[in-house]
């Protein structure tokens, strides 16, 4: 073998198994003492880091060192990874863009046999998050647009059940803890524009040219906010709540509604959904006082709503 290809098969030995002899490596790799110990070194100055002890019973083993080197995988392995990886970005919160981010990465260098099996692996598998399922395959190919700056073309659902065709060029994957959105300039409107991405369609999504970023319009986390919280509910609903907006930003998740400071008591909170008892939920999940501002004639369901709730409560 070359130098190279033998330098990665010697790797791939030394990750396989904790410890190894000289002559073992010696005749796995069909070269002289001399030579393994000349490859060991330069396995050294890539940043491995490999334990060598002499006499009877010494040999060779791949220690930790103080930086990560680079991986060799074999198929079931990158496989594995990569399956784990979608899992975690749909369902881990706080982890959800380092594990997209690593998954990209991979994405692009699994071969076409790979990606087959990973994406079986996928689609039998059943995500238990409460929120929508996402093609991780889906996400991983907007995560690359969207850092190569490659525009993409798909097929949008709304709310309403209308699709259309849209042309975009992506900024940013976001997610709510239960959903994914993609920050983006929509070409044909002129303007920002977040979708979600369930609603997107993964057959017929096509990759454009690249494009020259654009300023993004805020904070994308802000913006999010404010694009959920304005998205075409049938109840809206603003209320006074007894808490300072940060204090209530550490209970009220940002997917959930928009929250502005009145004084350092109170805050305004703005929330929609498509039922009050919707709402509701989402009112008293803030844990606090509160006074309905808009619309009044939505004040007798939610005493209602709250009737209900003590009458429950006093059953026996």
């Amino acid at each position: 073998m070359k130098t190279s290809a033998r330098l990665l098969r010697l790797l791939t030995l030394l990750q396989s198994r904790r410890d190894w002899s000289g002559a073992d490596l010696s005749e796995r790799l069909a070269v002289e003492v001399r030579t393994l110990r000349r490859d060991v070194e330069r396995l050294r100055e890539l940043g491995y880091e490999i334990h060598a002890s002499s006499g009877v019973g010494g040999g060779y083993r791949l220690g930790a060192g103080t930086t990560l080197p680079p991986l060799r995988l074999d198929d079931d392995e990158a496989v594995t990874i990569a399956v784990a990886l979608g899992t975690v970005a749909a369902s881990i919160p706080h982890l959800q863009d380092t594990a997209l981010a690593v998954l990209v990465k991979l994405d692009q260098l699994l071969p076409a046999r790979l990606r087959r099996r990973t994406r079986a692996l996928h689609s039998m598998t059943i995500a238990m998050t409460g929120g929508p399922r996402v093609d991780p395959a889906l996400l991983a190919t907007i995560a690359t647009a969207c850092r190569d700056t490659e525009q993409l073309l798909f097929t949008y659902e709304d709310s309403r059940g209308h699709a259309k065709a849209r042309t975009v060029e992506p900024l940013r994957l976001a997610h709510t803890g239960r959903v994914w959105y993609l920050v983006a300039w929509d070409v044909d409107r002129e303007d920002w524009r977040t979708f979600r991405v369930d609603r997107i369609a993964h057959r017929g999504l096509r990759v454009g040219p690249r494009f020259v970023p654009r300023e993004p319009p805020e904070d994308v986390a802000t913006y999010v906010s404010r694009s959920i919280a304005a998205a075409p509910y049938r109840s809206r609903v603003r209320l006074v709540l007894r808490g300072s907006a940060a204090e209530m930003a550490k209970v009220v998740p940002s997917w959930v509604g928009v929250l502005e400071p009145l004084d350092d008591e109170r805050c305004v909170f703005t929330v929609g959904g498509d039922t009050v008892e919707a709402i509701v939920s989402q009112i008293v999940l803030a844990g606090v006082d509160f006074e309905l501002l808009e619309p009044r004639d939505l004040a007798p369901r939610i005493r209602e709503i709250g009737q209900r709730l003590v009458r429950g409560a006093r059953a026996r």
